[in-house]
């Protein structure tokens, strides 16, 4: 199965909306890099590499908007649109990455017609698109050799397809893994509060017919200690110069955990996402959502009412729980500074 999670389709963005998934299956229409934003902070697209794609198709949308105006309301209108993407959401670098490389080629063409920048820069967005599925199926291909066959591999929110421009980081190894031939089966946390295993990593898996078993959140140390779990691999958000890892609430626990069982736990990252501005993990921000989350799902509400709430999106694991990172360029064991600027010179 080939799962689009954002195309370009009749001068338009579409996005699958991962709000209600795996109930319903429908794509969301964007023109504006300020509808792309909504998207972004509401949640119908997630996952650090899908963000990165999807912000950078917002920059080609506003240009198409804005290619009729005047140079000057072309380069306000332009400016506007970057600031209302960057402030979508704050952990996932990619967002960040990618204004910043649509920017470069704003620049690298200002002197031409508006038509011909708006034109340039959706081409850029296309090769982005493109990118991101080139990177993770080199990625796949990485991590699918660490895995033996039989493996059961624990997983920790969603890093498949949805949370990319197609085939997925972790999500990707296991895809990979099975292409390879190997017969491994995957365990998908629910991952409270918006349930992303459940809903969606859930879904690729058995979509594509990939061995899948549900388990709660505080399920996992009982497995591993029971023998049932041969490997972790997660996604990331952003890893620090350090070789720290920012991911989905929840992830530091599975990886304190697997440290306990000495089961290896690897994070599938592409290049874009390793962020070497941030020297540790204590310097990411991270992003605080809606209260509503954690009270229930949807529209069905479980919290006593007036009870204290609070909902961070990520925490961080520090460098010294990971096994090892999973990029293009190949697996970076015991990820440090020294590695890591290593890996990014390479």
């Amino acid at each position: 199965m080939k799962v689009e999670t954002l195309r370009w389709f009749n001068n338009r963005l579409e996005m699958i909306d991962q709000r209600i998934l795996p109930a319903a299956f429908e794509y969301l229409s964007y023109y504006t890099a300020s509808s792309v934003a909504e998207g972004i902070r509401h949640m119908v697209v997630r996952g650090a590499p899908a963000i990165g794609v999807a912000a950078a198709y917002g920059v080609a949308l506003e240009a198409q908007h804005l290619q009729e105006k005047s140079a000057d309301d072309f380069k306000s209108g332009m400016e506007a649109g970057f600031t209302v993407l960057a402030a979508s959401r704050p952990t996932a670098v990619n967002l960040f990455w990618a204004l910043q490389r649509m920017r470069k080629v704003w620049e690298s063409v200002a002197a031409q017609t508006t038509q011909q920048i708006a034109q340039r820069l959706l081409a850029e967005a296309h090769e982005i698109l493109a990118e991101d599925i080139r990177i993770n199926k080199a990625m796949g291909a990485h991590g699918a050799a660490l895995l033996k066959d039989g493996a059961r591999v624990l997983t920790h929110c969603n890093a498949g397809a949805l949370a990319t421009a197609g085939w997925g980081t972790a999500l990707g190894v296991f895809r990979s893994a099975v292409e390879a031939g190997k017969k491994i089966s995957v365990i998908a946390d629910e991952t409270r509060p918006f349930l992303q295993g459940a809903r969606l990593t859930a879904w690729e898996m058995v979509q594509e017919n990939i061995p899948v078993t549900l388990i709660t959140d505080n399920m996992s140390g009982h497995l591993m200690a029971h023998g049932e779990i041969d490997a972790v691999v997660v996604g990331t958000d952003r890893v620090a110069a350090n070789g720290d890892v920012a991911n989905k609430i929840g992830t530091y626990m599975v990886a304190v955990l697997a440290k306990r069982h000495n089961i290896p736990f690897y994070v599938a990252c592409p290049l874009s996402t390793i962020d070497l501005n941030i020297a540790s993990g204590k310097d990411i921000p991270i992003e605080e959502r809606s209260v509503e989350e954690v009270k229930g799902f949807r529209d069905y509400h479980w919290a006593a009412e007036g009870v204290k709430i609070r909902n961070p999106a990520f925490d961080v694991t520090p460098a010294e729980l990971v096994t090892g990172l999973i990029t293009e360029k190949g697996v970076v064991l015991a990820p440090d500074v020294h590695n890591i600027k290593k890996l990014m010179s390479a």
